[in-house]
């Protein structure tokens, strides 16, 4: 579990009833390595509410990962250290909690999938007693009782002849199967808030339909907050409420998803959205992102991402933008927001 500096405060939390279901204010996480400190999120700030599903978008190293293991109190300390910000589940803040503490809201009320199935079950024990046992330590039932509610799980997530593939080992399921397989287990204590990171990697175009339709069908009838963490726009467009695009851990726009995909307003975003292939323009060269996201080592200074920017001018390699309020829960990290949103 990660650490947090005696310099990491944070005010005292809001009412429950009038307090996001998980709020996620000003995070500052910093990796301290061999090569120096990398800043792995600078500022974060995002919430979710109930029955609402939040994606979390961006590159590979963008801080997506990084904020749900924060989240979840799981980052390695050391290198990880939360150095800043604050995480509140109903009003409760979370960094500052007691292991123990941590330990109840994590699995209870605040679960996540993760993004290899195959790493994260462990393969010498069956899928159902991984299911099971979270069941008869957190609930206390009895091993024909958490053996009952495996089955039932795993049906949940229309895993067939669920009897009989409770007792199977995680090698003898397909990737679809041992993904559901996981949803399964995070669903177990009934969370309110579900973090699905990266659920369809390494799934092919069908089995990323079928996962994405069967969260979204979850999250609707347990009426749970989801984030959804992901790199690709198309996987988001048909179950997301509302969209974070992150890059060098910070967050560089926040909307609604179907203001953000009618008319993007951060260069990066946009640039994401160009690089989508599309049926109207088959046979053309797909668009691409120049260059690479930074070295957390060594950020730019200035906009982060304008290096690889089309827009950017000289005060985006010296200034570092603030975010700009578009309109209700609506803003963007650029100093040309306004500009590039008239624009069309």
């Amino acid at each position: 579990m990660s650490t947090v500096d005696k310099k990491a405060g944070g005010a005292d939390p809001a009412p429950a009833s009038a307090a996001p279901l998980l709020e996620v204010a000003d995070l500052h996480v910093e990796f301290r390595t061999r090569d120096g400190v990398a800043k792995v999120l600078n500022g974060v700030s995002y919430h979710i509410q109930a029955g609402e599903t939040l994606a979390v978008l961006g590159e590979s190293g963008s801080g997506k990962s990084v904020t749900a293991q924060t989240v979840m109190g799981i980052l390695d300390s050391p290198p990880a250290f939360v150095t800043g910000g604050s995480v509140r589940f109903r009003g409760e803040e979370l960094l500052t909690a007691s292991p123990e503490r941590r330990r109840a809201v994590r699995g209870d009320n605040v679960a996540m999938i993760f993004q290899d199935a195959l790493s994260a079950l462990n393969p010498v024990f069956t899928v159902g007693f991984q299911i099971e046992e979270q069941l008869r330590v957190r609930r206390g039932v009895s091993r024909a009782e958490a053996r009952k509610r495996a089955v039932e799980l795993l049906d949940l997530v229309k895993i067939p002849n669920a009897k009989r593939r409770v007792r199977e080992y995680p090698h003898e399921f397909s990737g679809g199967m041992r993904q559901r397989a996981m949803i399964a287990m995070s669903l177990a204590l009934d969370p309110d808030v579900l973090i699905a990171d990266e659920p369809t990697t390494a799934l092919d175009v069908t089995v990323q339909a079928q996962i994405m339709d069967l969260l979204a069908e979850i999250q609707r009838d347990r009426h749970m907050g989801l984030v959804l963490i992901t790199h690709d726009l198309g996987v988001v467009a048909e179950v997301a409420d509302r969209i974070v695009v992150m890059y060098a851990g910070r967050i560089v726009e926040q909307a609604d998803v179907r203001t953000l995909f009618r008319e993007p307003g951060h260069p990066y975003t946009r640039a994401l959205m160009e690089s989508l292939p599309r049926l109207d323009l088959k046979g053309s060269t797909l668009t691409t992102i120049k260059g690479l996201p930074p070295n957390l080592l060594r950020i730019p200074s200035g906009c982060p991402f304008h290096p690889r920017c089309p827009m950017a001018a000289e005060r985006c390699r010296t200034d570092l933008p603030a975010p700009v309020r578009l309109g209700p829960e609506r803003t963007s990290a650029c100093h040309f927001a306004e500009e590039l949103i008239s624009r069309g």
